[in-house]
């Protein structure tokens, strides 16, 4: 019943926020070189890894030499982060199972037990 409820869930938001997300999308490119997506490695349940999914809100780098926290904010990042607007994509991981809607506080590797 629980798996039901998150993939209705996540498709009706999908269908009302792909509109956003497009926009999001383009204002992310438009901004900046580099993917629109990124993804970052997390721990599901019963230790899975996965990729989740997040719109891109830091300046690109290929080389991954900045640390996370040390890296640019671009002024679209910064709307989206404000807004939570960068975890939409996160809906897809719900649909193919590797988090819920109940419960998506996915875990970093780095942070887990």
């Amino acid at each position: 019943m629980r798996r039901l409820s998150d993939i209705l869930i996540a498709c009706v938001m999908l269908a009302i926020a792909l509109p956003l997300m497009i926009i999001v999308a383009l204002a992310i490119k438009s901004e900046s070189l580099g993917p629109v997506l990124d993804k970052r490695t997390c721990i599901g349940r019963g230790a899975r890894r996965f990729r989740m999914l997040k719109f891109r809100t830091s300046v690109y780098d290929p080389e991954q030499e900045t640390p996370g926290c040390a890296q640019k904010i671009t002024r679209v990042g910064q709307f989206l982060r404000y807004t939570r607007i960068e975890a939409l994509p996160g809906l897809i991981n719900v649909l193919r199972g590797e988090m819920s809607m109940i419960d998506g506080d996915a875990r970093s590797p780095s942070f887990s037990d």
